[in-house]
């Protein structure tokens, strides 16, 4: 019985405890926890869906809710009011039949507009940030892996050669610039092969010396980005080019990307030492498997994250350029361009200014409740063991 009971005991012991969670179900239970963050994630599904639909039932020659329609005899009524169909013609009566947010001060359906800035904000959101994320993991990646490699004078009279040709091409110096960038792609080739021979007696040694590392050149790169407020430099660029949603979401993504590359940096520069790495390299695995199939799936928690937020940043700066009048252009209506249009009747019509400054509020604090709990699911340091 003795022999029995012990038996049974190391089987017991043996044998799993509880059942194992995949890393998934880990984070999911860790991100449970957080009641705000699921607070945040229930809005920001809302606010897709209602996105979605708008774009649906806005569009098209005979949208469902019109939200270009004027009726001057209807206007700056308040939420909930009844249109008078008398005065209306069949096809200007509201799809509810009745003006659920109010009008405007040209007669138009507040909802109906708040419908069609939903779709704009979710849209400037997602593919600024999109664009910033691209950027921010391409130079942080460079950074952090290749950060050690020098870029010598011959590889930046190079580059300088092609940027000379491609600006002279530009400016109608057709010659002038064809010549200056024959010439950079030359000297690229000879300094390709002048690092591959390990010394090329076209070039002079000095022009083959290392004159500063991939790290420093995009690390500056970054600091002097930063030194600019960075709503001012959107602000600057968006009055010089033509209005356009896709110029807005163009140059908040190419304003954006900073904190992304520090983000990839550092992970990558802890990954790069790491054992799995180290045998990666021994096995004669290619520098691009290494990046993107072992290190980058280690290193994208923190971007994710900065990405959430950075949506919430992304639509607040639409939103500011639109109330400045730089934002995306007429018929498109923005939250941002709506709350524009109530500054000039915040005592007669408050409601143009509340509703879609409440609606803004709502999404960029879902946005950013979602982020942090985001960030602490996916933080090893919370990992239950």
């Amino acid at each position: 019985m003795t022999e029995e009971t012990s038996t049974e005991n190391s089987e017991i012991l043996e044998g799993p405890q509880a059942p194992r969670q995949s890393w998934f179900q880990e984070r999911f239970q860790q991100f449970n926890q957080n009641r705000l963050a699921i607070v945040g994630l229930v809005i920001f599904l809302a606010f897709f869906i209602t996105a979605v639909a708008g774009v649906i039932l806005t569009s098209g020659k005979d949208p469902v809710f019109n939200p270009a329609q004027v009726r001057l005899q209807e206007k700056l009524l308040p939420p909930f009011s009844r249109p008078n169909l008398a005065t209306l013609k069949t096809h200007e009566a509201p799809t509810l039949g009745i003006y659920l947010l109010g009008t405007d001060d040209l007669g138009r359906d507040v909802f109906a507009r708040m419908l069609q800035g939903a779709w704009v904000s979710l849209t400037v959101g997602f593919v600024a940030v999109g664009i910033a994320v691209i950027v921010g993991i391409f130079l942080g990646g460079l950074a952090g892996y290749y950060g050690q490699g020098g870029i010598g004078y011959d590889q930046i009279l190079g580059f300088l050669l092609l940027l000379s040709g491609i600006i002279f091409f530009a400016l109608a110096w057709r010659k002038a610039g064809f010549v200056l960038f024959a010439a950079g792609i030359f000297m690229m080739i000879l300094s390709i092969k002048a690092r591959r021979r390990k010394g090329n007696l076209f070039l002079p040694g000095w022009l083959q010396k290392t004159a500063f590392s991939f790290d420093t050149l995009i690390m500056r790169l970054v600091d002097i980005m930063l030194c600019f407020p960075s709503f001012f430099l959107i602000l600057t660029v968006v009055a010089l080019l033509p209005a356009s949603i896709y110029n807005i979401m163009i140059v908040i993504g190419l304003t954006s990307w900073m904190g992304t590359t520090r983000f990839v940096r550092a992970e990558f520069l802890s990954l790069r030492e790491q054992d799995f790495v180290s045998a990666a390299k021994a096995l004669g695995v290619g520098n691009f498997r290494i990046i993107f199939r072992h290190m980058m799936p280690n290193a994208i928690a923190p971007v994710l994250v900065s990405a959430t937020i950075g949506i919430a940043t992304a639509i607040l700066t639409e939103a500011g350029l639109s109330f400045l009048g730089f934002g995306v252009p007429p018929p498109y209506a923005t939250w941002g361009n709506i709350l524009s249009d109530g500054k000039r009747f915040i005592f007669d019509a408050p409601w143009l200014t509340f509703v879609p400054g409440i609606a803004i509020l709502i999404v960029v604090l879902c946005f950013n409740l979602f982020g942090e709990g985001l960030k602490d699911a996916l933080n090893p340091k919370l990992r239950q063991e």
